[in-house]
């Protein structure tokens, strides 16, 4: 069977954007792929937005050659939940992000070195500017649904609040409206790793030949282990021993759990930016629409969308009564809401590992939502 091979693309917004801060930033470049066709009516367009590492390429293949798919792969495509048959899907690469889009390892053409802590800080607010300024781009006025998982739900969310007319149907899954103070030191123990590395050097590591990879996958590590959860990670390492069948009583690797998050935090090195991790977790943690407008409730009002909220019972990151806010919020406001807890023994990370399921109710919430526009 022949591959479905994307191409990632690239727009370039030649103009200053206000950040939420007050700072205004730019130009930005950002790396967008797009899966189906937009119909003539453009009112068939889907905005997916990856988690806290992910990128543009969030279905299909690169290359004939190219052995892994994008990071919703099983979830994007012709007779999947979000059908490319039907729908035209747009995935873009996050504001300070180092997959394509602007942020602080990419040049400053004032001064042609990169921008390290001279990027300004941001907040989810911001990255969904960016997101609007390239629906425009794509000539696209309404969305016929926003979805995100994780970080990516909170941008989903905060698109319904920003841009509340232009949104049809939202899909929020295993998210939250603001981070716990559990959720916050994580990302702060995993920040500190980095900044705590010596050849971090205050974000100045560019050229030099040793970076603060120790420090990104420490935070990796920290991380990955919010991803799980506990039957998840005794179904998969146990107490098992890593090569050996006794303990060599020293600090070098003894268990398979200890192995497995040597080696996430070291392919993931490779592929992401300690700085762009810095900013990115910090956005995350800013996030709070119930702050910023007076309540939740103020945050979702001016939003007509339907509404698709998703948890996973063994999520303890995002866990599912963080959901069930959201939910009670929104059925006091009269919206139109569907919620759903799957089981699933995968932890935070069910949302890209629990396909069959979550296809199915994604799938089926489309298509109603499809059927009574059609009837409208």
């Amino acid at each position: 069977m022949a591959k479905n091979i994307v191409k990632t693309e690239y727009y370039k917004i030649d103009k200053k954007i206000t950040f939420e801060s007050g700072v205004e930033f730019g130009p930005i470049t950002v790396a967008y792929e797009t899966y189906g066709k937009l119909n003539d009516a453009k009112d068939n367009a889907i905005l997916v937005i990856h988690a806290l590492t992910g990128d543009a390429h969030a279905a299909g293949y690169h290359s004939e050659n190219d052995k892994k798919a994008g990071w919703w792969d099983n979830m994007i495509g012709d007779g999947k939940a979000f059908d490319t048959s039907k729908y035209f899907v747009v995935s873009s690469n996050i504001l300070g992000g180092c997959s394509g889009t602007t942020g602080p390892s990419s040049i400053n053409p004032e001064t042609g070195k990169p921008y390290g802590l001279s990027f300004p800080v941001f907040t989810i607010e911001d990255t969904v500017k960016i997101q609007k300024e390239l629906l425009d781009y794509l000539g696209i006025n309404s969305l016929y649904a926003v979805a995100g998982g994780s970080m990516g739900g909170m941008q989903a969310m905060q698109f319904v609040m920003s841009y509340p007319d232009m949104v049809k149907s939202a899909i929020l899954i295993a998210t939250t409206s603001r981070l716990s103070p559990q959720g916050i030191a994580f990302n702060a123990v995993g920040r500190n790793s980095i900044i705590s590395d010596p050849n971090w050097n205050n974000g100045e590591y560019y050229d030099k030949e040793n970076k603060p990879d120790r420090g990104l996958s420490t935070a990796r590590m920290i991380g990955h282990i919010t991803y799980l959860c506990e039957e998840a990670m005794y179904n998969k390492f146990g107490r098992k021993l890593q090569d050996k069948d006794h303990y060599d009583f020293h600090f070098d690797v003894d268990f398979q759990v200890e192995s497995y998050l040597q080696h996430q935090g070291q392919i993931f090195v490779d592929r992401f930016d300690a700085n762009s991790y810095l900013y990115i977790t910090k956005a995350v943690d800013y996030y709070d629409p119930a702050t910023k407008y007076g309540s939740l409730q103020n945050a979702f009002k001016p939003s007509d969308a339907k509404y698709l909220i998703i948890s996973f019972d063994s999520d303890w990151l995002f866990p599912s009564v963080q959901s069930k806010e959201i939910v009670n919020t929104l059925m006091n406001l009269g919206k139109d809401v569907s919620y759903c807890e799957i089981k699933s023994p995968c932890g935070h990370d069910a949302f890209l590992l629990e396909y069959d399921v979550q296809s199915k109710i994604v799938k089926s919430f489309l298509d109603n939502h499809m059927t009574e526009k059609c009837n409208e």
